[in-house]
């Protein structure tokens, strides 16, 4: 590098550099060579040393251990995965660039890879599912007046703080699957608002969660609405949260699923591990127009890398390296979340909901149990439990060694009635409840 570009790299920050003045490779080179910490040219030794607590100050207990850790034991959410090591060394060699004026290569390149894995033309990070839910709506409502037909139990309109009508401006219009279990297009055709009837709010968005409770709704069936809400000239989102559990049980492949969405939001810190964040798959024009929405409600990132570079990692480690979640770990938290299923069963225990990812959804109601005291239960037996609902997630299937015996003793104590308050299915009862 000359001496008049060394110049002008020292009085930049990388918040600065920009394709304006530099090109590509450039900045690539300089997001890992600014007076900083350089992390690419850190040795190995130092990523282990930051892992183990053993970085400049006080020696802290290792929270980057995955199975190890808390997560092992905690059955509340799978928001409860641990990052791994991978992540942070992921971190530590991240680019360190504006996503704002779009030059962080860390971030285009998770964006790319996602948008080419769901089969759709673009991508956009974001910081939650929540706001990942929030933007894609936003972009698909144009001019009111209108409003958004879901599962009556959708996160969208139980646990996103009232998004829909604040961000939005929107109406809701909650649907009971009549199944008990997902939306048909039944439930569709029979609750939405098509007519020019001015006394009604128009529906403008059919929104599905899949999976919901732990529950798919199958591919064929999203097909068929997909097919209904294109014939009558209506948008449709997915808040697949879950998704990745969906094609890691063999519901069909992330891009089957993508392609009949206009909006897809994706999410790296639930089940896949990451520490933060989330992704909206869509249409270059949709995406370029919700990079919009993004920037308005505080969501334009900085030095994007730190997020994107973990989430990477979780969605190769976890998820798998192809559109069927090919050698990944999910289907292992599958498989333990049947055998939990099964052990309530065998020792007279009903279920709610068939075990089909996940998810157990426990009947306190013909158990004899509070939520209270199975989480009483679970506690004394070292486990972190919410309620009726166990979440499985690949870190729990990696201890189940550990979790399974620990689980049995919780099971016979709430099926012998161990609780003097009355049985309840309420479930989840703090802020995990809705994740």
């Amino acid at each position: 590098m000359g001496a008049p570009l060394l110049r002008r790299c020292n009085r930049l920050t990388p918040q600065r550099v920009s394709t304006a003045y530099f090109n590509r490779s450039t900045i690539r080179a300089f997001s890992c060579t600014t007076t900083r910490s350089s992390p690419s040219t850190m040795a190995p030794a130092a990523v282990t040393s930051i892992a183990n607590g053993s970085s400049n100050g006080p020696k802290q207990t290792n929270a980057w251990v995955g199975h190890h850790g808390a997560a092992g034991v905690d059955l509340r959410s799978d928001t409860m995965t641990t990052p791994t090591p991978a992540m942070l060394a992921a971190i530590q060699n991240c680019s360190l660039l504006d996503d704002v004026f779009v030059e962080d290569p860390t971030t285009t390149d998770l964006e790319s890879h996602i948008a080419a894995l769901a089969g759709k033309e673009a991508a956009l990070l974001v910081l939650s599912g929540t706001m990942g839910n929030q933007i894609a709506l936003r972009t698909l409502l144009t001019q009111p007046p209108y409003s958004v037909l879901c599962d009556h139990r959708a996160h969208i309109i139980k646990y996103e703080a009232g998004g829909v009508a604040s961000l939005c401006g929107a109406m809701v219009k909650p649907v009971v699957p009549s199944n008990g279990a997902y939306l048909t297009l039944e439930d569709i055709v029979a609750n939405a608002d098509l007519d020019d009837d001015v006394h009604t709010c128009p529906t403008k968005v059919i929104s599905l969660e899949n999976t919901i409770n732990g529950v798919i709704t199958p591919l064929a069936e999203v097909r068929r609405i997909a097919q209904f809400a294109r014939q009558n000239d209506l948008k449709f989102h997915c808040d697949g949260a879950r998704l990745w559990e969906a094609v890691a049980s063999g519901a069909g492949s992330l891009s089957e699923y993508c392609s009949l969405f206009d909006t897809v939001s994706l999410c790296f810190s639930k089940g896949l591990g990451a520490p933060i964040g989330s992704i909206v798959v869509g249409s270059s024009r949709d995406i370029k127009h919700a990079r919009w929405i993004r920037k308005s409600i505080g969501g334009g990132l900085r030095q994007s890398g730190v997020v994107a570079a973990p989430a990477h990692v979780a969605v190769n480690e976890t998820f798998g390296k192809g559109p069927n979640g090919e050698g990944g770990l999910l289907k292992s938290s599958h498989e333990t979340a049947k055998k939990i299923g099964k052990l309530w069963t065998d020792l007279g225990g009903k279920l709610i909901h068939p075990v089909e990812t996940n998810m157990c959804w426990l009947d306190f109601g013909s158990a004899g149990c509070s939520t209270e005291a199975f989480v009483a239960f679970g506690k004394e037996a070292g486990l972190k439990l919410i309620g009726n609902r166990l979440v499985i997630h690949y870190q729990i299937a990696q201890n189940e060694k550990e979790v399974l015996p620990r689980l049995e003793q919780v099971f016979r104590r709430a099926l012998e009635g161990g609780s003097n308050e009355a049985p309840t299915n309420k479930g989840p009862s703090n802020m995990y409840r809705g994740r």
